[in-house]
């Protein structure tokens, strides 16, 4: 019996070695992947009223947990039972992102300045403005289930030569830490203007000028980091998708293979998007139409 329970405890060592030497490759691997969701979930996080950040943050960080609840079971049933289907369903995804990072270039240029969209929000009621808000938080959460699909087929190609246990340790662990820790960033950047206000305040009843400094900078660089963000997101989804095609079609791999991946992707993801978009106005048409 003793020696039954010493094997045991040998057995559960020699796995938490294993998984943590893969959970290092791992993270290292989906790093470029997280950067990119950072970008993307900061960018759909902002834009709302200051009182609702959290709240809205909040509302996509749990959808974000629930996405990773579904996926993870998936994925690993799948890569054991149907692992051919896993490309397509990441070639849909990268569909997606293209064409919302498309989109959002579309809407940059060409309705920037619209007086009546404006005109709009002004006159929208309290029920709008949240119902409006929820199509926004949906809009993310559709958004970080593909990125965290992403995120576990990345994981789980790092951990395949591995046991059952391992797998299920290790991409659980990274898509649980990476969920963890870009929605605590975001929350970060996005408070960050109170953060600044409270260092003025304790400045001002201490007499610190460097605080009072420091809060300001806070304060004056929040507006100029969402707006970097928001280019940074859009052009990360872009990026993302462009990286799904050109690394599962070996034809694009090989037509694109001595430019620069990050252009090759940026193109790709670029072209996919812009056709995306077209096929999409081009339905909306019809429908409308047809109505």
């Amino acid at each position: 019996m003793a020696s039954g329970f010493f094997a045991l405890l040998d057995d559960i060592a020699v796995l938490m070695d294993d998984v943590a030497v893969t959970s290092k490759v791992a993270a290292e691997k989906t790093a470029g992947i997280l950067g990119d969701d950072l970008a993307v979930v900061a960018d759909q996080a902002s834009g709302f009223k200051a009182s609702r950040e959290l709240p809205v943050l909040w509302a996509i960080a749990k959808g974000s947990f629930i996405n990773k609840f579904i996926i993870l079971p998936i994925a690993f049933l799948l890569t054991a039972f149907l692992p051919q289907i896993i490309i397509p369903i990441l070639m849909f995804g990268g569909v997606y992102l293209a064409y919302e990072g498309v989109e959002k270039i579309y809407e940059y240029f060409f309705h920037k300045s619209d007086p009546q969209r404006a005109e709009t929000l002004k006159a929208m009621s309290q029920e709008e403005i949240l119902a409006e808000e929820q199509v926004k938080v949906k809009s993310a959460i559709i958004t970080d289930f593909i990125l965290s699909i992403e995120i576990v087929i990345l994981a789980l190609s790092t951990v395949a030569t591995q046991t059952l246990p391992v797998q299920i340790v290790v991409v659980s662990f990274i898509a649980i830490l990476a969920t963890i820790g870009v929605y605590g960033i975001v929350a970060l950047i996005v408070r960050m203007d109170d953060f600044g206000y409270k260092l003025i305040t304790l400045g001002e009843k201490k007499e610190h000028k460097t605080t009072i400094k420091i809060g300001k900078m806070l304060v004056a660089a929040l507006p100029k980091v969402i707006r970097s963000l928001a280019v940074i997101g859009t052009i990360a989804m872009v990026l993302v998708a462009g990286g799904i095609f050109l690394h599962n079609i070996h034809e694009l791999h090989n037509m694109f293979h001595s430019i620069p991946a990050i252009i090759s992707e940026l193109l790709i993801g670029l072209w996919v998007g812009v056709i995306a978009v077209i096929v999409m106005k081009i339905f909306a048409e019809i429908k409308s139409l047809l109505a």
